[in-house]
């Protein structure tokens, strides 16, 4: 057997920078064996043609989409995280860090921005998986709870797009502190009256998925996405029992009532603004084609 083949150790061994995003190369090759060319997949949204995969892509590719001529201003761009706890695993967090920044151009593993979606303002939080897997540490918080702020005080709409493995286990308890401060913010919003929609991508996991991406006045997903809380290796290894087919992919969840609807990423922003309109029982704005 070939040597590349045998993992040295226990456990995942695949490094987070190897998880990227969006593909690089001039082609793509989808989980089902589909060959694609990478323009090609970029003109459509970053889904296949061939089998209907949707790509993992990060908050630039989901602003592209959804704000009018990819036009927004962002907020809080240069927060970036401290190490309150001298953290150190195989490496110190402050290296983990610095080789994110280099690797991502990223300064967290969310952006916030708000811009115009077919004409009416919009607040969009999208978080980056390729930044430390997507994990929800102080400046994710924060960030995510600012925007919140700003959609209270000028009366936007507020969209959440989760990507992540979780909370971030270097910030320890202080990443833990993030699932209430959102939720409590999302409650303020939700006092408001002002709308919140979820949309929960591949993968929406643990601290993630036990906060905000479920608290949404509606529960939106991409196709195929994995929503959990525990993983599915996770819950196999500790019940000892084999799992249905498609087991906490988008469409089982929908099947047992957590999730609103699936929708694919070419109707995103056509069907997130039908939904504002229709809960602010305002005129359906007409879409140009």
């Amino acid at each position: 057997m070939s040597s590349w083949f045998k993992r040295k150790d226990k456990g995942i061994q695949t490094p987070t920078e190897k998880k990227k995003d969006v593909p690089k190369g001039l082609w793509y090759k989808t989980p089902s064996g589909k060959i694609v060319d990478t323009e090609e997949l970029k003109e459509n949204y970053y889904v296949s043609p061939e089998d209907g995969y949707h790509v993992r892509i990060g908050s630039a590719e989901y602003f592209e989409i959804l704000f009018d001529d990819n036009t927004y201003t962002e907020f809080d761009k240069n927060m970036v995280s401290k190490d309150p706890l001298k953290f150190t695993d195989t490496k110190k967090y402050t290296e983990r860090l610095k080789e994110a920044y280099e690797k991502t151009k990223l300064k967290d593993a969310v952006r916030t921005a708000v811009g115009k979606s077919f004409g009416k303002d919009l607040v969009i939080a999208a978080m980056d998986f390729s930044f430390i897997g997507g994990s929800m540490g102080s400046v994710v918080g924060e960030k995510i709870a600012r925007a919140i702020d700003y959609s209270m005080q000028n009366n936007i709409p507020f969209l959440m797009i989760s990507k992540s493995g979780g909370a971030r286990m270097m910030e320890a308890s202080l990443s833990l502190m993030q699932l209430v401060k959102t939720s409590a913010k999302l409650a303020q919003l939700s006092d408001a009256k002002i709308p919140y929609i979820s949309l929960c991508t591949d993968p929406t996991t643990g601290g993630t998925t036990a906060s905000y991406a479920m608290l949404g006045d509606v529960n939106f997903a991409e196709p195929n996405a994995l929503i959990a809380f525990a993983g599915p290796r996770v819950v196999r290894d500790t019940t000892g029992k084999d799992l249905p087919e498609g087991f906490q992919r988008s469409e089982f969840v929908l099947e047992h009532g957590f999730l609103d609807k699936i929708i694919e990423r070419k109707n995103l922003k056509k069907q997130i603004n039908l939904y504002i309109d229709l809960i602010q029982n305002l005129p359906i704005r007409k879409i140009k084609k």
